[in-house]
């Protein structure tokens, strides 16, 4: 957390911002949601209360909050109540590892007759050296949510949605872990920090032993592993359960699936953990495939300093990671667009052949992945004949 009382406090109040981020971000992309689904299907959307339907998030915020808590009358109120928690929690702890952007450094200062510093803030919640390990360790345990929704509500369309979830989870987990093994084994690195650095630079490869550069494209991972990115971004759909993939709640067959006995301030978590995930999914992407928060030649930590040359050091710091951190948020918001455009386009999948997908089509290809990767940078990092 910290060496002094100062840097415990940022780095704590740092924690509760980036949530409170994550949370607030989530009826903004129920707005959008909804004025999308509409603008695809032709219609106007939500338009009535407050300006382009706007305060249609407050009033729902004041729906959630008011209505009557209601528990099943041979469900289980622990796990009942235990389950919103667990299925938003991990989403939370996920966004907190990831880099938002470049870190704040603090010069050192004299306060309340002391001297603090020099400091050096990341710009996330918490930095873990292995956190690629991290993030796909605690976005899995969502799944546990869904099973204690589905079995505290005893209903049997929560039950059959807990079940199908389960199922999907270790099915599309899989897929998702090895699709990022070949960014790891090309950028050589768990951390996060060290994967966007080496993104944010022209293209460089090994080429039989000698480096070769090429100044015209960015050193991103989705020129280097398409496969696994789409992979990826296919895998994230069935983690956040989203259409096509969202058989655990299909309302057609289930009713609403595991959060069918839900309503008021649970179900607004239910919905938080789902958009959350939606979240995490997309700064994934964006971490592992397009270039984190840089955009190579024009938008990197070295170049945007330079626009602030003539400030203090942790003004320049400062100023660079918040138009850093506006970059990694553009790409975020264009994922998470994407993640909306598919709900209201694609039909869902029948469970045979969501099953089918993760385990015949999906695995097989990200294990191709994995392995070509490998061959490959042993055959290219190897100085032949020299």
């Amino acid at each position: 957390m910290g060496i002094d009382v100062f840097e415990i406090g940022v780095n704590f109040v740092k924690m509760i911002a980036i949530f409170l981020m994550m949370v607030q971000i989530v009826p903004l992309l129920v707005w959008v949601e909804r004025r999308g689904s509409a603008y695809i299907q032709n219609r106007l959307g939500p338009n009535r209360v407050g300006p382009l339907g706007l305060m249609q998030l407050a009033a729902d915020a004041v729906k959630f909050l008011t209505k009557e808590e209601f528990v099943p009358k041979r469900g289980y109120p622990f796990l009942f109540y235990a389950a919103p928690v667990v299925a938003m929690v991990p989403a939370a702890l996920a966004f907190g590892a990831i880099p938002l952007s470049s870190p704040v450094m603090v010069e050192a200062f004299e306060w309340m007759g002391q001297h603090w510093g020099p400091y050096s803030f990341k710009f996330q919640g918490y930095e873990i050296g292995i956190g690629i390990v991290f993030v796909l360790g605690v976005s899995s345990l969502a799944a546990y949510g869904v099973l204690l929704a589905g079995y505290g509500s005893a209903n049997k369309y929560a039950l059959y949605g807990a079940l199908r979830a389960s199922a999907q989870t270790i099915s599309y987990e899989l897929a998702m872990g090895l699709s990022i093994v070949g960014v790891i084994l090309l950028f050589n690195s768990f951390n996060f920090a060290e994967i966007v650095g080496a993104q944010s630079a022209p293209m460089n490869f090994m080429l039989f032993g000698k480096k070769v550069e090429l100044a015209f494209l960015p050193n991103w991972g989705i020129f280097y592993q398409p496969l696994g990115a789409v992979l990826l971004f296919s895998a994230m759909f069935a983690e956040a359960n989203r259409l096509p993939f969202d058989l655990p709640e299909a309302e057609g067959e289930l009713v609403a699936g595991y959060h069918t006995e839900y309503s008021g301030f649970k179900f607004n978590m239910f919905f938080i953990g789902e958009y959350g995930h939606m979240l995490v999914a997309s700064a994934l992407m964006v971490t592992f495939f397009f270039g984190g928060y840089t955009l190579w030649p024009w938008l990197t930590p070295e170049t945007v300093a330079k626009w602030f040359t003539g400030m203090s050091l942790t003004q320049t710091s400062l100023l660079t990671a918040l138009v850093l951190h506006g970059v990694f948020l553009a790409k975020v918001v264009l994922f998470l667009w994407i993640f909306i455009w598919v709900r209201w386009t694609l039909p869902r999948f029948r469970y045979d052949q969501l099953m089918d997908l993760g385990w015949r089509t999906m695995l097989p290809w990200a294990l191709f992945n994995t392995i070509l990767t490998a061959v490959v940078i042993l055959i290219m990092r190897h100085p032949w004949g020299a």
